[in-house]
């Protein structure tokens, strides 16, 4: 398919002077050309300053005085923008040439798909290859307990995952997300949510979406390589920072998306869960306690964030309940005839 639309390519950067040098060539090197740069400093120390300089001809750059996080960066990037597409970007991930032309193709199957991701496969942070090509992402899914995890992450990749797909959600780490999603859905005009500061923000931003009825779609034809820093087995090895973040995101991401159904539906699986995760928390990662007096110092604005997503809810409980799955849950879009909702709804659960 051709598309003239053009894409924003949004990078935070925060102490990232390993990487992005590598991504941004990667970046300027896109056979895609109607495209922007737009990096966002979060007030780096180690270097990268130094970088973003020799980009300066072509990319727009903004220094931060402070770090302000993720999400509230990706806001400023996303405002400064004027693509019909935003790809938002880490620092740490390299795409092959086609990558944003293989989005936007995918993008135009349907004008409810709001989202494309495509197949990130793991790199070390050497910007070496391991020893088996590993799958990081194919989109983002959830279990019933409320854990949100990578589709193949980990897996080899034996060559699976050849097919476009409707999957719940896309990961940041590389994510086009429609202009028109990001004004329809945002909270005023906020899209990433700031109080999530990092960590779960593309999760949020998922559940939200397909509340509001837009859907995000896979292809397989966009492939770039992650070196992914926070996995479920290495919690221990995170910054203290990262896992409070992590717990407080957790319950900030279901006091604003949960529906009564999908809680009673699953309550004991995510009951259970809720116990480990405070269990945890008390027993040897006492730092991760804040993100409970967080959240209650924040109550009264969180739940005004979640009474305005649910007065904009567009589908019935039952279709978000059929994404909440322990096996990633996903839908054929191969042949794009009619909406995506109805493609979507056609036994949403492959594997």
């Amino acid at each position: 398919m051709a598309s003239n639309d053009r894409v924003s390519v949004t990078i935070v950067t925060y102490n990232s002077g390993r990487f992005i040098k590598r991504c941004l060539e990667s970046v300027l090197a896109q056979r895609y050309s109607n495209t922007e740069i737009i990096v966002i400093d979060n007030a780096s120390v180690d270097g990268t300053v130094d970088i973003l300089e020799q980009f300066e001809d072509r990319c727009q750059i903004i220094y931060n005085d402070e770090n302000i996080g993720f999400a509230a960066a990706q806001n400023q990037a996303i405002q400064a923008s004027n693509g019909d597409w935003v790809l938002t970007l880490n620092p740490d991930v390299l795409l092959l040439p086609n990558f944003i032309q293989a989005m936007v193709d995918a993008g135009q199957f349907d004008p409810k798909i709001g989202t494309v991701c495509g197949k990130l496969l793991t790199i070390l942070a050497s910007f070496d290859l391991p020893d088996k090509p590993l799958v990081d992402s194919t989109g983002i899914y959830f279990t019933p307990m409320l854990r949100h995890l990578d589709r193949g992450s980990q897996e080899v990749d034996n060559g699976h995952y050849l097919n476009h797909e409707y999957v719940f959600g896309a990961t940041a780490a590389a994510a086009l997300y429609r202009r028109r999603m990001i004004e329809d859905i945002s909270i005023g005009d906020e899209f990433f949510d700031p109080d999530f500061f990092v960590y779960r923000e593309d999760a949020d931003v998922a559940w939200r979406a397909q509340l509001m009825d837009w859907r995000c779609i896979y292809t397989p034809h966009a492939r770039g390589y992650h070196v992914r820093n926070v996995l479920p087995g290495n919690r221990r090895a995170l910054p203290p920072v990262i896992n409070m973040h992590s717990v407080k995101n957790r319950f900030l991401m279901r006091m604003k998306n949960m529906t009564g159904h999908l809680y009673f539906r699953n309550w004991f699986s995510i009951t259970m869960r809720d116990m480990v995760v405070i269990g945890a928390c008390l027993v040897r990662e006492q730092s991760s306690l804040k993100a409970f007096w967080y959240i209650a110092r924040n109550w009264k604005r969180v739940m005004a964030k979640r009474r305005e997503i649910m007065s904009r809810k567009r589908v019935d409980d039952d279709y978000i309940a059929s994404w909440f799955r322990y096996a990633p849950v996903s839908a054929p879009a191969s042949k794009p005839k009619g909406s995506s909702r109805a493609l979507a709804r056609s036994k949403a659960a492959r594997g």
